[in-house]
């Protein structure tokens, strides 16, 4: 990304920022169909992939894209959180966008943003949240460039989620599990009839496997839209998995046909099953689902996916992962990947969540294979205070495995020390913290 645009780029971040922020998300559509409106709908302007879930999210939503690419169809993806920089959550052909495509297009759209701002103030409602906002901007982006497919992340929930606005060729449902339940209801049906409102008329749906209540109300969905249905499991087996350096080889049969031994080069059985599912939804995207994609394409598309932040080595002596897991079902599957890709003497959890999140959940997933915990927090208005996160922690593993650093560089280095050069060192809980680590760690080796 250019020098030149980077202060520019700087303050339309922090004019994004000094919206609402992703912590107090308004349930509702119509400011952002508004602005949508007003700039000509640009995200009528190309295909639409949507996924919503509770974890695989960006992962999937990367193979999907790494996919569609070596299909020969340029590509947008909007996910979120971002790691380092904001730019990373709007990406064009596989890149994040430039400072310089950034500063242009909130130029564009930044008076329909006050347009609506307005008039969302003489109703007495709350202006265009940040997540709002730069929805907007990544549909005007995925115009500019232009694209031939986006790829949507979810935000939070799905029905009144602002990328919602967008109509799903293909609906992509990762596993869906307890989650924001202040914003999407008190029962595990309550969120995923929430989710399953990405479904439009004539989406083509695809679905991880699931608890029976959610599928009932994703396939009631299915009915009511006449939305087809492909499930992970029924439809769609992921038949072999095989461990290999760097990833595993995956065998998927599905109706179109088998793709037998294709490399995935990320780790643990759930990014198998997110592979599986992105070959799917690319299936249905390109051709409904009947008809099986050119091996060398898949197998190119698989080869360049990338997931940072998700079960990555960045260090070894000792081996250094960080993954991003932040709810305890991810915590879970974080748990088996590690035990089936590692063998470490000692493994050192360093571990720091936001306020919002469940750390008992969390650090009950992690604690079959953890060692030893090093607790912290991670740069963030909502992080849960070290202190009171260290209490938690010490009430389920003890105080002889738990310690505590009100830095993450000082949890790194004492998880480091306690690992020591054979062992391993985890940084979990928050994807802040882990862009946090990723960066520290970068910087130590320079």
């Amino acid at each position: 990304m250019s020098e030149q645009f980077r202060e520019q780029a700087d303050a339309v971040i922090d004019a994004l920022y000094a919206r609402i922020g992703e912590g107090s998300p308004q349930p509702r559509l119509a400011p952002t169909r508004r602005a949508c409106e007003l700039l000509g709908d640009p995200q009528r302007m190309y295909g639409i992939v949507h996924i919503t879930g509770s974890n695989g999210k960006t992962s999937t939503a990367r193979m999907i894209d790494s996919l569609l690419r070596a299909h020969g169809l340029r590509s947008g993806v909007m996910t979120s959180p971002h790691l380092n920089r904001l730019n990373e959550r709007i990406v064009i052909d596989g890149e994040p966008i430039s400072d310089e495509a950034l500063v242009a297009n909130y130029n564009d759209i930044e008076p329909f943003l006050v347009m609506v701002d307005t008039e969302l103030a003489a109703s007495d409602e709350p202006a265009l949240t940040f997540f709002e906002a730069l929805t907007v901007l990544a549909f005007a982006c995925f115009a500019d460039a232009p694209v031939d497919v986006a790829v949507l992340e979810v935000g939070m929930g799905g029905e009144w989620d602002s990328t919602n606005v967008a109509n799903a060729d293909v609906a992509v449902f990762t596993p869906i599990g307890m989650e924001h339940v202040e914003k999407l209801g008190p029962t595990l049906i309550d969120i995923a009839r929430t989710k399953s409102g990405i479904i439009k008329p004539a989406s083509r749906v695809v679905t991880s496997p699931q608890q029976a209540e959610v599928i009932e109300v994703l396939r009631g969905a299915c009915e009511l839209n006449e939305a087809p249905l492909s499930v992970l499991g029924r439809d769609i087996h992921l038949t072999a998995i095989t461990p290999g350096v760097g990833g595993q080889l995956i065998d998927i049969e599905m109706h179109s046909g088998s793709y037998w031994g294709l490399a995935v080069p990320l780790l643990g059985t759930h990014q198998a099953e997110n592979a599986a599912i992105a070959v799917a939804a690319v299936e249905q995207f390109l051709g409904g689902g009947e008809h099986r994609l050119e091996r060398e394409v898949i197998e190119e598309g698989l080869a360049q996916s990338t997931s940072p932040g998700r079960l990555q080595v960045v260090r070894i002596q000792p081996t250094i992962i960080v993954d991003a897991a932040h709810n305890p079902h991810g915590a879970e599957a974080l748990s088996r990947a590690v035990m089936s890709s590692f063998q470490f003497p000692t493994l050192v959890v360093v571990f720091g969540v936001l306020s919002d999140k469940d750390a008992r959940g969390i650090v009950e997933a992690l604690d079959p294979i953890a060692d030893y915990f090093v607790v912290t927090q991670p740069h963030s208005e909502r992080a849960r205070p070290v202190e009171d996160l260290a209490d938690t922690v010490t009430q389920l593993a003890g105080p002889d495995r738990t310690s505590w650093r009100g830095g993450l560089s000082d949890a790194i280095e004492l998880a480091i020390e306690q690992a020591g050069p054979d062992g391993g060192v985890l940084i979990t809980g928050s994807v802040a913290m882990v862009g946090e680590a990723m960066e520290l760690l970068s910087e130590g080796e320079q």
